[in-house]
């Protein structure tokens, strides 16, 4: 069974920093394009990173600010978010699918962990 598990989700003031993390089964994470989405209150749900060795791609309101990583031997991704705003308050899901044409526009991935929600606020 192809499980993601998000953590690391919370409150944070403006300007500071949360560290998502991603635990997924063995069976998918090597080959596999790694990504995360966020649902934003009143908006579609985005695409904010992606990871597909050795490229990484990333929302352009989110460049200079969030940095998308994979560790390999933990079968882990993580999303490391610096200089946080208000607007990037929502619910982080992460993704993982055999092809990065599934991160396309209009594609969508095979698998989803449950999310994790992320409040910036003072």
């Amino acid at each position: 069974q192809v499980q993601l598990v998000e953590s690391g989700g919370g409150l944070a003031e403006p300007g500071g920093s949360l560290r998502l993390t991603c635990v997924v089964s063995t069976t998918i994470f090597n080959n596999h394009t790694m990504g995360w989405y966020r649902q934003t209150p009143g908006n579609e749900r985005e695409l904010v990173a992606v990871h597909s060795d050795p490229v990484t791609i990333y929302l352009e309101s989110v460049k200079g600010r969030f940095t998308i990583s994979r560790d390999n031997a933990k079968n882990t991704v993580y999303l490391e978010m610096n200089s946080l705003k208000p607007e990037d308050t929502g619910v982080y899901f992460c993704t993982a699918d055999p092809s990065v044409g599934s991160y396309s526009t209009g594609g969508r991935p095979r698998y989803w962990g449950q999310g994790t929600q992320v409040t910036v606020s003072s």
